[in-house]
């Protein structure tokens, strides 16, 4: 990457956290970069992502997952000492990004693919998060983790999700999946199998992203808590 793309980009990811109303300081801005330059390096030999361009990645990979930091701060306040997975992770997305801006949070990635948590371990490291862990595991496997919020980005359909991961949410914990269009109809069979209810669907804005995204915020229903 040359030094004209690493400005280049540097301005983009300032001009998106502006948007979003995200203040970083120097050194996350520093471990966001330092993060896109070491998924495209790891890219090149692991196939972490179909995303190739830099400038793609910034959008798609960082933008996407910047977008959701400050709507999960409303179940955790960002000074709190809140615990969440990330479920079906890939390269960390958006898991590393919550770790790097929210350095309170203990994060945890889980994924099934050993290539991809390796990754984000090594992310772990060289960004010096201590707060980040990878997690290489299929979900429904896992001792329950009694989690404030867990997450995925485009990992399963909503009743799947709640079913495989729906057991790492503590009692006052929710659920959040980040969709593309709101999925009407996976809302209606996560509320004809009834464990668990769409509580809000907030719809989110991703810089320099023409497609819709959402967040379906879910918690256990009445009889199930």
């Amino acid at each position: 990457m040359s030094a004209a793309t690493e400005v280049r980009l540097a301005q983009q990811l300032q001009h998106a956290c502006d948007m979003l109303e995200l203040p970083l300081t120097p050194a996350q801005t520093e471990q966001l970069l330092q993060y896109l330059a070491q998924m495209q390096r790891w890219n090149r030999t692991y196939n972490l992502t179909a995303i190739r361009n830099p400038e793609q990645m910034l959008i798609q990979h960082l933008f996407d997952s910047l977008s959701v930091v400050n709507p999960l701060s409303r179940t955790a306040n960002p000074a709190d000492n809140a615990k969440v997975y990330d479920i079906g992770s890939g390269a960390g997305l958006p898991g590393v990004v919550i770790a790097v801006t929210r350095p309170a949070w203990q994060v945890t990635c889980v994924d099934a693919v050993e290539k991809k948590m390796a990754f984000v371990r090594q992310m772990s490291g060289v960004l010096a998060l201590p707060n980040l862990a990878a997690l290489h595991a299929r979900v429904e496997a896992i001792t329950p983790a009694q989690c404030d919020i867990v997450t995925s980005r485009a990992f399963a359909s909503l009743i799947d999700f709640a079913t495989l991961a729906g057991r790492h949410v503590g009692d006052s914990g929710t659920l959040v999946a980040m969709k593309g269009k709101v999925p009407e109809e996976e809302i209606h069979a996560l509320h004809q199998q009834g464990e668990w209810h769409v509580e809000d669907i907030q719809m989110l804005k991703v810089p320099q992203l023409e497609a819709q995204r959402c967040l379906i915020w879910m918690r256990r229903s009445q009889g199930n808590l």
